[in-house]
C-alpha cells in the first residue's frame, strides 16, 4: 500500500451558535478580510449574524457577494481583484459551493503575480496563500480539505480542476444553525449527496484506513438522520447531525478522493448550470450497482451501518438492500430518477465526458475507466 501522511489542519469547530465566535476565531490572522458572501444569506437574516459577530471584534470587511455567475474563472478573477486592491488578510467564506470555492481561490492566488487564466491553463501557485476561513451553510462541502479546485471556464463552460497549496483552509466553522433555511427538497438532495461522497471516498483506490474511519462514521451518523436515533438519550437534531456527517465526509474526501459521481456532477454543473446535488442523487443507485460488481464487501458494510440491510442480510442481498433504501429515499421526496428529467440530451451529456475524461480524478476511481465506460454509465442513468 502507498504511505499514509496525515497533517492536522484546518481547525474545525463544529456547534451550534459557533458563528458568534467567528470573530474572536480569525482575529489573531488579522483585521481586515475579504468576505465571500453567498447572496441568499441576506434573504434568511442570516447575513447579519455573521457580520455582527465581525463587527463586534472590530474586524472590519470586504463583503462580495456577486456569486450569479457561479464557480467559473470569471467570478474568482473578479473577486481576486476586488481583494488584492483592498489590501485584506485573510478571506472568509460563507455559503455554499460556489463560496467556498471562490474564497479558497481568492485565498490561494492572492499573492501570485501571474494572471489568473495562467493557473487555469494548469499552473501551480507557488506563493504562500492567505489565510481562508470557511463557514458552510449547507450539509456538504466536499472540496475544502483537498487540494482541488473545480472552476468552471467562463471561455468554454468546461469544468477544471485546479491544484493549489495544501491546507488553505485554515478554519472550517460549522454552524448547523446557519442551515436551517434549506428546504426539504434541498436537504433531500444534499444528504443523498453526502451519501454517496461518503461511497466514493470508501470504494476509491486512495482509500484508507483512515478515510475509512470518516467514512464509516459519517454513514453511521446519516443512519441516525435519516432513520432517528436508535437510543432515546440521543436526541441531536437532524441539522446537527447532517453538519457532523458532511465534516466526516469532507475529511474522508481529503485523505482518499471523491469519484465518478462526483466527477460527473461538477461537469455538467459547469457546463448546463443543473445543480449539482440533484445530478448527484439521479446518479447514485447507478453508481452503487455499478460498485456493487467489484466492491461488494464494502458496500455491504455500508449498507448495515446506513440501516438498510438486516443482520441476517450478507453479500449480494445486503448490497440490494441498500440499493433499494437509497431509491426509496428519492421516490419519498419526489426527486428524479433519470438524467432525461433534467431536460439534457444525449448529445450534450457526451460533452461533459469529454470535458472531464483527461482530469487527475479519473485516475483515483474505484476501478479504471475510459470515455466510453463512462459514456455507458450516462446511457445507463439516462
Amino acid at each position: 500500500m502507498s504511505d499514509f501522511v496525515f497533517r492536522i489542519n484546518p481547525n474545525i469547530i463544529i456547534g451550534d451558535y459557533t458563528v458568534s465566535r467567528l470573530g474572536q476565531q480569525v482575529r489573531e490572522w488579522g483585521t481586515r478580510f475579504f468576505v465571500v458572501l453567498d447572496p441568499i444569506l441576506r434573504e434568511v437574516k442570516l447575513a447579519e449574524k455573521v457580520q455582527q459577530a465581525l463587527s463586534e471584534h472590530k474586524i472590519e470587511t470586504i463583503v462580495y457577494s456577486e456569486l450569479t455567475d457561479g464557480t467559473s474563472t470569471k467570478a474568482v478573477a473578479r473577486a481576486l481583484k476586488l481583494a488584492r486592491e483592498a489590501h485584506v488578510h485573510g478571506v472568509i467564506a460563507v455559503g455554499g459551493m460556489k463560496a467556498m470555492t471562490i474564497g479558497r481561490a481568492v485565498a490561494a492566488y492572492y499573492n501570485e503575480v501571474h494572471d489568473f487564466y495562467t493557473f487555469v491553463g494548469g499552473a501551480q501557485p507557488n506563493t504562500q496563500p492567505i489565510h481562508c476561513i470557511c463557514v458552510p451553510t449547507v450539509y456538504r462541502f466536499p472540496f475544502i480539505f483537498t487540494t482541488d479546485l473545480p472552476i468552471a471556464d467562463s471561455r468554454n463552460h468546461q469544468i477544471k480542476i485546479l491544484k493549489i497549496q495544501p491546507n488553505v483552509c485554515k478554519l472550517a466553522l460549522v454552524d448547523p444553525n446557519l442551515m436551517l433555511s434549506l428546504t426539504d427538497n434541498q436537504k433531500a438532495t444534499l444528504s443523498l449527496e453526502l451519501l454517496g461522497m461518503a461511497m466514493e471516498a470508501y470504494i476509491s483506490q486512495k482509500a484508507n484506513f483512515f478515510s475509512d474511519m470518516f467514512a464509516e462514521k459519517a454513514v453511521e451518523i446519516l443512519n441516525y438522520a435519516f432513520n432517528g436515533s436508535p437510543s432515546i438519550d440521543i436526541t441531536t437534531p437532524e441539522e446537527v447531525l447532517l453538519a457532523q456527517a458532511g465534516a466526516m465526509v469532507s475529511m474522508a474526501a481529503s485523505t482518499s478522493a471523491l469519484g465518478m459521481n462526483t466527477l460527473l456532477s461538477i461537469g455538467i454543473n459547469a457546463r448546463y448550470q443543473i445543480k449539482k446535488p440533484l445530478v448527484s442523487s439521479i446518479l447514485l443507485p447507478f453508481a452503487m450497482e455499478d460498485a456493487g460488481k467489484f466492491k461488494a464487501a464494502k458496500l455491504e458494510k455500508l449498507s448495515h451501518l446506513i440501516g438498510a440491510a438486516t443482520e441476517e442480510q450478507t453479500g449480494e442481498e445486503a448490497v440490494a438492500s441498500f440499493i433499494d433504501f437509497v431509491r426509496q429515499r428519492i421516490a419519498a421526496a419526489n426527486l428524479p430518477t433519470r438524467l432525461k428529467d433534467t431536460k439534457l440530451t444525449i448529445e450534450q451529456l457526451a460533452v461533459v465526458i469529454e470535458d472531464i475524461k483527461d482530469t487527475e480524478i479519473m485516475n483515483q476511481l474505484p476501478r479504471s475507466m475510459t470515455a466510453d465506460d463512462l459514456f455507458a454509465f450516462i446511457k445507463q442513468a439516462y
